[in-house]
């Protein structure tokens, strides 16, 4: 059974940070490239950043310079440090694993909110 759990959300205010954890099992975590994707109320799915099993990352360009996606393979742990938070970065955080091969898994997603 494959299983992506995240935590680390919760309220923090602006120019505060947070880092969010998604722990996976039930997979060769290794193989996939996980991400963190957020949505905001009344808006769509949006990408946050990714990082490859070669630990090639990317970021939206919202979060370019403040947010860092890291990966430990051994504990099949991805993190995202969000530093700098804004307002407008407050949004359910998911994640995801994607094998790249119509495989793909979703976390049940961890709250994130910005506000003073």
């Amino acid at each position: 059974q494959v299983q992506l759990v995240e935590s680390g959300g919760g309220k923090v205010q602006p120019g505060g940070s947070l880092r969010l954890s998604c722990a996976a099992s039930g997979i060769r975590f290794s193989a996939y490239t996980m991400g963190w994707y957020r949505q905001a109320p009344g808006k769509q799915r949006e990408l946050v950043a990714t990082v490859t099993s070669g630990g090639i990352t990317n970021y939206a360009d919202s979060v370019k310079g403040r947010f860092t996606i890291s990966r430990d393979n051994a504990k099949m742990t991805v993190f995202l440090q969000m530093n700098s938070l804004k307002p407008e970065d407050t949004a359910v955080y998911s994640c995801n694993a994607d094998l790249n091969q119509g495989v793909n898994f979703w976390g049940q997603g961890t709250q994130v909110t910005v506000s003073s």
